[in-house]
């Protein structure tokens, strides 16, 4: 660029070590995104972390054009000022090489960011123009063809960016406005690239618009990283919308599908032991794994009570609807009198043959308040742990295949004598620690809570102590707890 340019703007040079220093933190900050970028592209289909590689795609070209400007500004320094090591990979390059000035037109190297930021001026009254070689690449352009002027330039830009550059250079040269603005265009090579042009007008004595300089900065990458981030942003946005909607449904659908009742539920038998009952729902760490588990208690019309608590694979929507759909068959069975056993393999065939298969673990449980008997079978759940004077252990488990297993599966039951007093903790394997139903960790730690459960004062109580020791700890799945207390006459 010709130095009449900046006769008007005196500038103290920078301290060398200064502009070294800002080059050294923006290489070592580029490298830091960089290695952020990285670990962001574990995961392709997570729009989050889309999200976070178009932010690093964004800084990290941001952080090029600093360190390109920061190179221009140093190679004014002179050059045994300059670092020694210049030897840097051309894709992340930080700063022009040794004595090679702003606007100068020596070969700049293979890849290098020098090729985004070009030169110009245009001679308004000798109609002569100057690009620099830089500029020649960002279009595309020969540099035998020589710069183009003004009058020219148009046929490269996009028909849709023609006018802005058009009323850009009118600004300029009839009313003095500096130049800042972009357009499009359209290379030789039938490449696209984004152009970002600053300029300003040269007056002459007479205050009139003598030339026009330029400096035009190849932004194509940056506005496509842009592009991404706003892309990502609303893609992210569009499955938070989506997220937060299914969990609201699943939220409905499981509050409604669940039993009302919030405190003890008493079965008034005529019997010599009427049930106490009480459950709670306790959900996962995280908020959104709104899930297939159950709990139901419900008096059937011989006079026997049905209790049952389950789990389905899955989370949201599909898995609620699921456990509404097996929730209603087993209700209904179980009306119709058909026993634990057979109960357990009308629910596999009915998962097994859904339009939205899974895997399920459930226990049904059939209460005689007359005989006093708990009849029970098992899909894959932990057991029953039974309480009497403070004392608790583990039902002896029938056998029985996770529902949706396997075709023709057959559960066999169990028998269990009740006493009045006893204490029945029915849960999920989301209570436990493992989701295993070998797994015996949750059960030592509930069979751990007899002394608690023997004072509690109903089911609810009872309810509130298991609570009390596994509500407040992270799990990967939700739970459910089902407290059953064999009431004593007064």
């Amino acid at each position: 660029m010709p130095s009449h340019l900046f006769a008007d703007r005196p500038a103290q040079p920078p301290e060398p070590g200064a502009v070294d220093a800002l080059i050294s933190q923006t290489r070592r900050l580029r490298g830091e995104v960089d290695a952020v970028r990285r670990d962001a592209a574990a995961d392709e289909d997570d729009p989050r972390q889309r999200w976070q590689r178009a932010l690093c795609d964004l800084a990290v070209h941001q952080l090029d054009d600093l360190g390109a400007q920061l190179g221009h500004l140093r190679a004014g320094v002179p050059a045994s000022a300059a670092p020694e090591d210049e030897t840097r990979d051309t894709d992340t390059a930080l700063a022009p090489a040794p004595g090679t000035a702003y606007g100068v037109t020596a070969p700049p190297r293979t890849g290098s960011l020098l090729s985004r930021v070009g030169s110009a001026e245009w001679n308004l009254l000798t109609d002569e123009v100057s690009w620099s070689e830089e500029l020649f690449q960002i279009f595309g352009r020969p540099p035998e063809s020589g710069p183009m002027s003004l009058d020219e330039m148009p046929t490269m830009v996009f028909p849709d960016d023609q006018p802005a550059l058009q009323g850009m250079v009118t600004d300029c040269l009839i009313d003095g406005k500096p130049i800042d603005g972009e357009f499009r265009i359209v290379r030789t090579d039938g490449r696209v690239r984004t152009v970002h042009m600053t300029g300003e007008p040269v007056l002459d004595a007479d205050g009139c618009t003598a030339s026009m300089w330029a400096v035009l900065r190849d932004v194509s990458e940056l506005r496509r990283s842009e592009r991404a981030v706003r892309e990502s942003r609303d893609s992210l946005e569009r499955s938070r919308h989506i997220e937060l909607t299914e969990r609201r449904v699943a939220v409905e659908l499981q509050e409604a599908v669940l039993p009302p009742w919030r405190g003890s539920l008493r079965f008034a038998h005529d019997g010599p032991a009427p049930l106490d009952v009480a459950a709670h729902y306790l959900p996962a760490a995280s908020t959104g794994l709104i899930g297939g588990d159950w709990y139901d208690a419900l008096a059937l019309p011989d006079g026997d009570a049905l209790l049952t608590v389950g789990d389905l694979t899955g989370h949201g929507v599909a898995a609620t609807s699921s456990m509404a759909m097996l929730l209603g068959a087993l209700r209904g069975m179980a009306v119709a009198g058909i026993r634990p056993g057979a109960l357990m393999g009308h629910l596999n065939q009915l998962l097994e043959t859904s339009v939205q298969p899974a895997l399920g673990s459930a226990m049904c449980c059939r209460y005689d308040p007359v005989a006093q008997t708990l009849t029970w079978a098992q899909a894959g759940h932990p057991a029953p742990l039974l309480f009497r004077d403070g004392t608790g252990h583990a039902l002896r488990r029938p056998d029985g295949m996770l529902l949706g297993a396997t075709t023709g599966a057959v559960y066999d039951e169990a028998e269990t004598r009740l006493l009045p007093g006893d204490l029945l903790v029915l849960h999920t394997d989301g209570l436990a620690r493992g989701g295993d139903p070998d797994d015996d960790t949750g059960a030592r730690r509930l069979l751990a809570l007899g002394p608690r459960l023997a004072e509690a004062r109903d089911a609810q109580d009872g309810v509130r102590a298991v609570v009390e020791e596994f509500g407040e700890e992270p799990r990967e799945d939700d739970a459910c707890v089902m407290v059953v207390r064999v009431a004593r006459r007064s």
